[in-house]
């Protein structure tokens, strides 16, 4: 089998009480930040690796940001993986329980934090965090925690409210749009998740050199960044998902390679 560079790492959970009984399919809820192509070009991989080994076909179901909760509360999936602002939420409302984390494998680097980027154009006037405000600004999602709420965080502690502060306020619904945004001069200023622009850069579609990053942070980490570092995505099982694919759905993440 080609080689997944996409790793899970298993963590120590509670089992509970769940239905039992065999399902005809598995479903694996995946936020699509970059949209259903590249989640599928990412992950489709993984899906047929886990339908071979614990008997059942693995469906992986992209997920837009606000299709999160209602996929998990209408039971339309079986697992969900997505940042951790979503399992924090979805834990507390729809009792998931987290089976394991994400190792993002990314040019010889196993990564179990990310950080979010402040991006602007090469020739900007933006020089630091307090020349945003009064721009244009542009977010993923206000739900997505690499691509709006680490940078959100960054510029409150700063005393710069974005939706309030800026010249005008926009979401750009995937990372790439934001980044390409940027360039075309549609915002000023941008935010998503570290390793965006890497990836976009070694796809051909942008030049790291066209862009200048904000309150950069220096350090061993591989990917350009602006914020702190935070965990990466957890997998969870949600609560209607019977404990016994949960166990094969399990065994079958750990011999991955």
């Amino acid at each position: 089998m080609k080689k997944i560079m996409i790793f899970l790492v298993l963590m120590v959970f509670v089992a509970v009480n769940l239905p039992q009984g065999a399902l005809a399919e598995v479903k694996v809820g995946i936020l699509a930040k970059r949209g259903a192509p590249k989640c599928m070009q990412k992950w489709g991989a993984m899906g047929a690796y886990l339908t071979e080994q614990i008997g059942d076909k693995v469906k992986i179901v992209p997920l837009k940001f606000e299709a999160i909760e209602p996929a998990v509360a209408g039971g339309k999936v079986d697992f969900v993986l997505a940042n951790s602002a979503f399992y924090v939420g979805l834990e507390k409302k729809m009792g998931v329980k987290a089976v394991a984390t994400l190792i993002n494998s990314r040019k010889g680097n196993a990564l179990s934090e990310f950080g979010g980027v402040i991006l602007v154009k090469a020739d900007s006037p933006i020089q630091n965090l307090a020349d945003i405000s009064g721009k244009k600004f542009m977010v993923v999602k206000k739900s997505s925690f690499g691509g709006a709420q680490m940078a959100w965080r960054l510029l409150m502690d700063n005393g710069i409210n974005p939706e309030t502060d800026c010249a005008e306020f926009m979401m750009g619904s995937k990372h790439d749009n934001v980044v390409l945004a940027v360039l075309n001069g549609v915002c000023e200023v941008g935010s998503v998740r570290s390793d965006t622009m890497e990836r976009m850069a070694d796809e051909g579609t942008i030049n790291m050199a066209d862009f200048r990053i904000i309150n950069q942070v220096e350090g061993d980490f591989p990917f350009v960044h602006s914020t702190r570092l935070y965990p990466e995505w957890p997998m969870a099982a949600c609560a209607q998902t019977d404990q016994a694919i949960t166990d094969k759905l399990v065994t079958a993440l750990k011999s991955m390679d």
